[in-house]
């Protein structure tokens, strides 16, 4: 297979969402774990309710809405501040170890990033990441005003690249995004970071779940949505094999 066109989500695939952790724990003493699960839980919910709703807002303040349920909910008093060095750590989220090196070696193909980030915070991320040095393209479903996995969403693709949907490779760790994506034609690659067989060790080593152990049971993996990937890697560093 010889793709014109590598298509990356950001958050999780590109960019380690795990890597709030360290700031929620500073900002919020012995909640760091549970505060960063709700969040992202919340934050992906936030986007499919609005989306269905049909009252777009953009990630920003999705995520923004998210984290103030997630600290409402846990009781948790705040000064701004400590709310916004919070917020701040989404445009400085750490990229995965072998993020820089797979899309080097994946071009002269044309490289983007689709994702439900609003286009500051991914502009902000990507720059800050130097990832800005090697995409073509930094898409944002925010032209849509709507979140994956609505098709409208992944027509952004075709739309700003001029690639048919056989033509491009679209990259997710997300199983939702995933399924999304093959059921609107794309080919498309699953970061499996977490196989079955770790997950359900994981659930049934201790009496009580730890909130990571729950986040990945729900989020990591595949749903069954009648949608399955062409490609299961477990790493970044692989697509070049495939594409």
């Amino acid at each position: 297979m010889s793709m014109k066109a590598v298509v990356f989500d950001a958050y999780g695939t590109l960019y380690d969402i795990q890597s709030v952790a360290d700031i929620t724990e500073d900002a919020f003493p012995g909640y760091g774990e549970i505060i960063t699960q709700v969040w992202r839980i919340k934050q992906l919910e936030y986007t499919w309710l609005r989306s269905l709703m049909q009252r777009y807002q953009d990630f920003a303040a999705v995520t923004r809405d998210s984290l103030a349920y997630t600290l409402r909910m846990l009781g948790l008093a705040y000064e701004n501040d400590a709310f916004e060095r919070v917020i701040e750590k989404y445009l400085q989220l750490d990229l995965y170890p072998d993020a820089t090196a797979a899309l080097t070696a994946l071009k002269p193909r044309k490289l983007a990033i689709l994702s439900n980030g609003s286009p500051d915070m991914l502009n902000a991320l990507v720059r800050n990441s130097g990832l800005d040095a090697l995409l073509d393209a930094t898409i944002s479903v925010d032209a849509k005003k709507i979140f994956k996995p609505s098709p409208e969403a992944y027509e952004l693709i075709g739309e700003m690249l001029g690639t048919a949907p056989d033509e491009v490779l679209f990259v997710s760790s997300n199983p939702w995004d995933v399924a999304g994506a093959k059921s609107f034609g794309l080919n498309v690659a699953w970061i499996e970071r977490v196989t079955p067989e770790a997950m359900a060790l994981a659930c049934v080593e201790n009496e009580l779940v730890a909130p990571l152990t729950m986040f990945r049971a729900i989020r990591t993996q595949m749903d069954e949505l009648g949608f399955a990937p062409d490609h299961r890697v477990r790493s970044l560093s692989e697509l070049p094999g495939i594409a």
